[in-house]
């Protein structure tokens, strides 16, 4: 790094971090409507293109999930291959994604402000002291 610059996180970061963020209760709502396996998880998550991430990634986050009481494992047999693990809610699971639920449209509509009022630059019109 060059003297007198400052670290700026790349948009890879970014976008990791922010991903990080919300993992946990996207996986928590993929499951809203019943049991599911690690790997149906991994292709929904792809399908938004922006929640891609790794088998290293979510079962470990499912393990931390089912330690922590959010979901239920089953095994269950596959006509093509091994037993499967699935996940399940459980009511803690399903007040934690409650509360995501309702906390989310707020925490975006913030940062939305926030971002847009980045446009505007600080002491623009209509500022305090016009």
């Amino acid at each position: 790094m060059e003297p007198g610059k400052a670290r700026r996180p790349g948009a890879g970061n970014i976008e990791s971090q922010l991903r990080k963020g919300v993992l946990e209760y996207c996986i928590l709502a993929l499951m809203r409507d019943g049991p599911t396996y690690g790997v149906a998880l991994l292709s929904a998550l792809a399908e938004t293109g922006t929640l891609a991430t790794s088998q290293g990634t979510v079962y470990p986050l499912l393990s931390r999930l089912r330690r922590d009481n959010l979901v239920a494992t089953t095994w269950q047999e596959s006509t093509s291959g091994p037993p499967r693990r699935y996940y399940e809610l459980t009511d803690a699971g399903r007040a934690a994604l409650a509360e995501f639920a309702a906390l989310w449209p707020g925490f975006r509509d913030g940062v939305d402000h926030i971002l847009e009022a980045a446009d505007t630059p600080p002491g623009g019109p209509g500022s305090p002291g016009d």
